[in-house]
């Protein structure tokens, strides 16, 4: 009876791909435990191998794997891994993806362009993935891609917070960097106490990936702290556009916030140079010590990342950490 109840109590393995090996030891030092031992590497011709070192049968996956460049290598090792950990009879495996790829490419923009954010969803159920995990999704629609569970966190929380003690006693205003993220805004001006908000309108060619023209700001913010928030910084032209913008308009200050900081240059030169008062932004993805400037302040996703696989596996609420916000 004692060897029946035994097989049937629930064991959590933490594994990590090889694109944030940083954030995958914050993670399970929240957790107090340790990452599963892998092989992993690349042959010659560019095809990656990986194993895990340790049996995992039975046993519930939390499978982590951050997405920077070069990002369709690493969306390669995680579905490798995936089919791994099916392979050897993991009991679930939920896929930790904190910046979900290409989440951009959410829909159709023009014919004959793909939904590639749902082939990714698509490639995580056929490789065995059973629920996903992931920070600041670029749409909410991209939860309807997986045919299972997806657990969609929030970062503004963590940047929110962070923000309230550094504008204490300030005038302050958020500020959308366009249109479609305005209800995000909402959710910042709420977090902040109530505060004003205000949005640039931009214009976008749709045949140029990552440009985009800031054109003018709409809302009072004359003489006021500007929280530019974001869900995620590329190149950063958009972002510093954006700033000059408020400057001319009359803002006192800009602070940035954004969870995905990808800073791909010339975002770095872009962003030290734009005249924001403070860049703040998470560590879903790693940013190496040349892309780090005066201005940029890194705050932890490790604890809420804990949290949340820490209910997903005792079958809590993920819900509750974000006071019903999901």
């Amino acid at each position: 009876m004692d060897e029946i109840r035994q097989s049937t109590e629930k064991t959590m393995v933490i594994a990590s791909g090889r694109a944030h090996p940083e954030l995958a030891q914050e993670i399970v030092q929240e957790l107090g435990t340790e990452l599963l031992p892998m092989s992993a590497y690349d042959f010659a011709n560019g095809e990656i191998y990986v194993r895990s070192s340790d049996s995992v049968r039975g046993k519930d996956v939390f499978l982590l794997q951050s997405h920077p460049a070069p990002l369709n290598n690493w969306l390669m090792e995680q579905l490798l891994m995936i089919d791994s950990m099916k392979r050897a009879s993991a009991k679930r495996i939920t896929v930790v993806s904190p910046f979900y790829p290409y989440s951009r490419q959410d829909k159709k923009g023009r014919g004959r362009e793909p939904i590639s954010a749902r082939l990714v969803a698509d490639l995580y159920k056929a490789s065995g993935a059973d629920r996903i995990m992931s920070v600041d999704l670029h749409t909410d629609q991209i939860q309807g891609f997986f045919d299972g569970p997806v657990d969609h966190l929030f970062g503004i929380p963590l940047l929110a917070d962070y923000i309230v003690d550094q504008v204490a006693g300030e005038d302050v205003t958020v500020v959308s960097p366009d249109t479609g993220r305005v209800r995000v805004a909402e959710r910042w001006a709420d977090r902040l106490g109530g505060v004003p908000l205000a949005f640039v309108h931009k214009t976008r060619d749709l045949t140029q990936p990552n440009r985009a023209e800031s054109k003018q700001v709409v809302g009072e913010i004359e003489g006021r702290t500007c929280v530019l928030i974001d869900d995620m910084i590329d190149t950063g032209g958009t972002i510093a556009g954006a700033v000059s913008i408020l400057k001319e308009a009359g803002a006192k200050s800009v602070i940035i916030a954004a969870t995905h900081a990808i800073l791909t240059a010339p975002a770095t030169e872009r962003l030290s140079n734009c005249g924001a008062r403070e860049v703040v932004v998470t560590n879903t993805l790693p940013i190496p010590v040349e892309k780090r400037f005066e201005q940029l302040t890194v705050l932890s996703i490790a604890p809420i990342l804990a949290r949340a696989i820490k209910e997903v596996f005792t079958d809590g609420s993920v819900t509750t950490l974000f006071d019903g916000e999901a």
